[in-house]
């Protein structure tokens, strides 16, 4: 098939976040073309656990996504479900300390307000949910909504059924610039030739704001690193998603250094995955077996029996990190005809299905399903000149 040279949309990205805009926007009868500079899903979504997550959002528009997305995993995405391993698994987070435990029921009390479905769990309860955790638990909080899935089949998937609506998938395709007609975007150059479309979608991931650049606009994605671990595989020991409170601290945290927090997970597969860390230290690959050491150390701390436990291997990824900790999602003002989604950081794979919906409405001219001005690609612009104001 010969290279694309127009369509109604171009999606720029092939990882979980353009595959769910393609397949929205395929599902919305309009002709789109995917660009990927590299494989499908190698950037982030090959190097995370595929978390659905709901426990680990404080109440605002990021937990109103979530609970979009949930929505729609649940509903329409359901009968695809067992293509991508979906699992309701559920999540427990839980406290080492009492005074974390009163900080973790004040966070469940403003979810709960905002419609989650969490229970309290107090310390003596916790081995009944996981018999293997360590018992000196102060207590925590399991969130039934917690799910999980296998984030490169979600990709492979999505971008399969977009293909049979019509959807035009090109791998190893660089967008080296755009095309523009004034101020507003027409089209995109790439390595491979152009392509003229009306409307073009930023869902390059950790490369979001390189895009932008590219079109003139600033929408400051950055790449935060995070490692994970693979054990051998065992029989069931770990029934569902559990971290510790202070995960959600590191969530929500901009500090650049090095953060380790414990989160243990079992797979389908018997294997455990262990996380996670985060660090901003730009798109650097090394590899440190330190920040293994304190993850592994700490996951320990959870669950004793993994001092016995064989690691089979470790990998990294970079996470599409927001300094608000919001993903820019929606049209850009500053140039008509650019759309971007991306900035998800490391809630990407649970987000991608509300954000491809917001987006194929956006483009379609349809109602959307939240409120998504929190999101908008324009608000770091006010920001910088509020900053501005204020010198």
């Amino acid at each position: 098939m010969s290279f694309p040279r127009v369509a109604d949309v171009v999606v720029i990205g092939g990882g979980a976040v353009g595959a769910a805009c393609a397949f929205y926007a395929a599902r919305a009868g309009l002709s789109v073309v995917v660009l990927e500079q590299g494989a499908i899903a190698s950037g982030t979504s090959s190097a995370c656990e595929g978390n659905i997550l709901v426990s680990d959002k404080e109440a605002g528009p990021e937990l109103s996504l979530a609970q979009y997305s949930q929505q729609l995993w649940r509903g329409e995405l359901a009968e695809f479900g067992h293509l991508w391993e979906f699992e309701s698994k559920g999540g427990l987070v839980v406290s080492a300390r009492p005074g974390t435990q009163d900080n973790l029921a004040k966070l469940a009390q403003r979810q709960r307000a905002a419609g989650i479905d969490v229970e309290l769990v107090p310390g003596g309860e916790l081995l009944g949910l996981e018999p293997h955790l360590n018992p000196r638990m102060a207590g925590g909080a399991y969130y039934p909504q917690d799910a999980q899935v296998q984030p490169m089949l979600v990709v492979a998937h999505l971008l399969r059924l977009a293909r049979g609506m019509g959807a035009v998938v090109e791998p190893h395709t660089t967008v080296t610039g755009f095309l523009r007609r004034g101020d507003a975007v027409t089209g995109v150059a790439t390595s491979r030739g152009s392509i003229d479309a009306p409307a073009v979608v930023n869902a390059a991931g950790t490369w979001g704001g390189a895009i932008a650049d590219l079109a003139r606009v600033s929408v400051p994605v950055l790449p935060r690193k995070g490692y994970v671990m693979v054990t051998e595989p065992l029989p069931v020991m770990v029934r569902h998603k559990v971290y510790a409170a202070e995960y959600v601290d590191n969530v929500a945290s901009s500090d650049a250094g090095l953060q380790t927090s414990p989160v243990v997970e079992g797979t389908g597969g018997g294997t455990i995955l262990i996380g996670s860390s985060r660090e901003r230290v730009g798109f650097d690959r090394s590899f440190d077996p330190r920040v293994l050491s304190a993850m592994a150390g700490k996951a320990i701390g959870l669950f004793p029996f993994l001092a016995q436990v064989k690691a089979l291997r470790g990998y990294f990824g970079f996470r599409p990190y927001c300094p608000d900790h919001l993903p820019v999602i929606g049209p850009d003002p500053r140039a008509p005809g650019l759309w971007h989604a991306c900035g998800h950081e490391g809630a990407g794979i649970g987000l991608s299905a509300g954000t491809g919906a917001l987006i194929a409405a956006s483009l379609a001219g349809t109602a959307l399903g939240m409120d998504a001005t929190a999101f908008a690609p324009e608000r770091f612009d006010a920001h910088l000149a509020t900053e501005s104001a204020h010198v």
